[in-house]
């Protein structure tokens, strides 16, 4: 299986590590770190790359719970300095938007993903992405909006929800002429579910796998670590690792996660079990 971007086309025959680098002051776990210019966000860019990160992510809006938004402007000027560089470093470069312009503008610079919270719903989103020939693009799964999605969280069983939303908004992209090979899924871990719907997510993840998309996880540092373990944000690493290791081993092509390094070490472990077992994965995951 591949994962058809702009410039590459990314196998997924082993798991993918995804590298966050928010250029925002208010993130949930590192607001503030990487945004005090443009220099400091590349460097961490970079960084990320040396400790084997496949992807890099770069985002210029916080998804925290009640956070309001980002005019527009401010967005582009956050997102797209770094963007123009982190192009040349050799690795697919994903850009965390919904705002079509985002899109546009970071298409036109050379982004090979487009990563929605919103699942391209926002107006003008699903033209943008239709009208490119080759990105990525990855569809999530929220309930509500981030202002107000955690105070009342969806009800029900959340993973037929989810893989009906998900299948729903792929066939949007497909009837625009958008092939399969370019769209990849994430359940959105976090936005507008409770702890027990986002590890029912986990437990039951292969039911998101029927439809034939690769799957992105996406639960590092989240909430729901801290209410089972107690931890603060900042010591969620163990927590954070265990998770996108289990979230592998149920079929996760890509994890994304703040803490490269460690994701990396476990995968490269996860990774020479399987070949141990005669599985598929390789023995290395740089």
């Amino acid at each position: 299986m591949q994962w058809q971007t702009s410039r590459f086309a990314i196998g997924l025959d082993r798991p993918r590590v995804m590298g966050i680098v928010n250029v925002t002051p208010d993130s949930f776990s590192d607001g503030g770190r990487w945004f005090a210019s443009t220099r400091t966000a590349l460097e961490h860019c970079e960084q990320l790359v040396r400790e084997g990160a496949d992807i890099l992510d770069i985002g210029g809006e916080s998804t925290r719970p009640g956070i309001p938004p980002v005019p527009l402007e401010e967005e582009k000027a956050r997102v797209l300095p770094v963007l123009r560089e982190a192009v040349k470093f050799g690795v697919p470069v994903s850009v965390d938007t919904y705002k079509p312009e985002v899109m546009r503008e970071a298409l036109d610079l050379g982004a090979d993903i487009i990563n929605d919270v919103w699942a391209l719903r926002r107006p003008g989103a699903l033209d943008a992405v239709a009208a490119h020939p080759s990105c990525g693009v990855c569809l999530m799964h929220m309930h509500g909006e981030p202002m107000t999605m955690q105070r009342s969280p969806m009800a029900g069983d959340a993973v037929p929800q989810v893989r009906d939303f998900l299948h729903e908004r792929s066939e949007a992209l497909r009837r625009r002429g958008v092939s399969a090979t370019r769209i990849a899924w994430d359940p959105g871990i976090g936005f507008g579910k409770t702890v027990e719907q986002n590890f029912a997510l986990l437990a039951r993840q292969r039911e998101l796998l029927r439809d034939g998309y690769p799957l992105l996880a996406g639960w590092s540092r989240k909430s729901s670590l801290g209410a089972v373990t107690g931890e603060p944000v900042h010591e969620r690493v163990a927590a954070s690792v265990a998770a996108a290791l289990l979230a592998v081993d149920k079929g996760a092509a890509i994890v994304r996660v703040h803490d490269v390094r460690e994701t990396v070490a476990a995968l490269k472990v996860w990774s020479a079990t399987q070949a141990a077992l005669g599985g598929q994965a390789g023995t290395t995951t740089t």
